[in-house]
């Protein structure tokens, strides 16, 4: 098993940016594809983002391709999400995963990543 914790979240103005941070502990981090997802009030939980072992290889969703990165640091056994030109429907409480698919063929769904952490609140005002 792996265990996950977020951070990095918060309040900001739309235009700016910010930087989450997925810690694992537990089993080998670099034997899991990782993810990132986010559910805003009300609507389903949304990926957003994924990254291959390595980190080589990486996934976004097109609501976020251009504006977010994915990375991760496997010798701090941690993953990153770098959100820059925040928009207002970016608000969401974003969730990291992790996977034993690989990238290559992991779907872009929840059900298809098996440990999870907590969640941290993402905010963007107008």
């Amino acid at each position: 098993q792996v265990q996950l914790v977020e951070s990095g979240g918060g309040l900001v103005q739309a235009g700016d940016s910010l930087r989450l941070s997925c810690a694992a502990s537990g089993r080998s981090f670099n034997s899991y594809t990782m993810g990132w997802f986010r559910q805003a009030p009300g609507k389903e939980r949304d990926f957003v983002a994924a990254i291959s072992l390595t980190g080589v290889a990486t996934d976004y969703a097109d609501s976020v391709k251009g504006r977010f990165t994915i990375s991760r640091d496997n010798t701090k056994n941690t993953m990153y999400l770098q959100m820059n030109s925040l928009k207002p429907e970016d608000t969401a409480v974003y969730s990291c995963a992790a996977t034993n698919i690989p990238l290559a063929t992991v779907r872009r769904s929840p059900g298809q990543y098996h440990y999870w952490g907590q969640g941290t609140q993402v905010t963007v005002a107008s």
